[in-house]
């Protein structure tokens, strides 16, 4: 998917699907910043469906390891600022009035990968800012060999999707996400597969490590549109030091 498979990822993943979570986003990052947040890094940015939606609200700046990602989110974003790096060491020399870090921070495999993240999130903020991650991935909710499928459209393409989610061992920090991609060009059938190795940590662990990167957490909850699942846990990290003046009466600044 981040490589080859990349031009897939508008047919996939609609832009349109990201609307509601990212006004979301953009809602709670402005109810608790202690500053009037204006710039965003998105470290994870994927191919910029989030940006598309969270650039109405910040001045956005996106890093990710993937080029062939970072090459959809500018054509997407023209006007976002996109760096490559990998969010467990980029360090690019400044701060940020918000950091999130969406579901690429489910890549991380080890409390090291997971604190490391957490710190990047929190060298790039600006005192009285805000960091927010989700959780995606719970032990104790995890089911196994849990398996969806969708199907969607763009132009000659269509694209049905299945993934599989699988445990080999509970015991340790990661799970399996098996994808398979049944691809439909002008009616040509192509199968692809693809394979994930993803972290799964305890609420514990994730609260552990804001504090040790030094983060006060906050946990809010997220609900999908139309989903039947319960809501996962948005996680925010509020920065100490100095806070500026908050909104300025008068209208909305979103």
């Amino acid at each position: 998917m981040y490589t080859d498979l990349a031009w897939l990822w508008p047919v996939l993943s609609p832009k349109e699907d990201y609307v509601e979570e990212c006004e979301f986003i953009a809602g709670a990052i402005k109810q608790h910043a202690r500053v009037v947040p204006r710039t965003l890094l998105h470290l994870g940015t994927g191919g910029g469906h989030n940006d598309y939606t969270l650039k109405r609200h910040f001045e956005v700046t996106g890093v990710d390891l993937s080029s062939a990602m970072l090459d959809l989110a500018r054509g997407l974003n023209p006007e976002v600022e996109y760096l490559e790096g990998d969010m467990r060491d980029v360090r690019l020399g400044r701060q940020f009035d918000a950091v999130i870090i969406l579901d690429s921070i489910g890549y991380m495999l080890t409390e090291e990968d997971l604190r490391r993240a957490l710190a990047t999130g929190y060298d790039h903020l600006r005192p009285g800012g805000v960091f927010l991650t989700v959780v995606e991935s719970d032990p104790a909710a995890f089911v196994q060999n849990k398996t969806k499928a969708w199907t969607h459209s763009r132009g000659d393409v269509e694209l049905t999707f299945i993934d599989n989610y699988y445990d080999p061992d509970p015991g340790d920090s990661t799970y399996e996400c098996t994808f398979v991609y049944i691809i439909r060009e002008r009616g040509r059938l192509r199968i692809e597969t693809d394979s994930h190795l993803c972290g799964i940590f305890p609420m514990e662990t994730w609260l552990d490590s804001f504090k040790s990167v030094g983060f006060e957490a906050k946990e809010l909850e997220f609900k999908f549109p139309g989903e039947e699942e319960t809501p996962f846990p948005v996680l925010l990290g509020m920065k100490q030091g100095a806070a500026q003046a908050r909104f300025p009466e008068g209208p909305d600044h979103g």
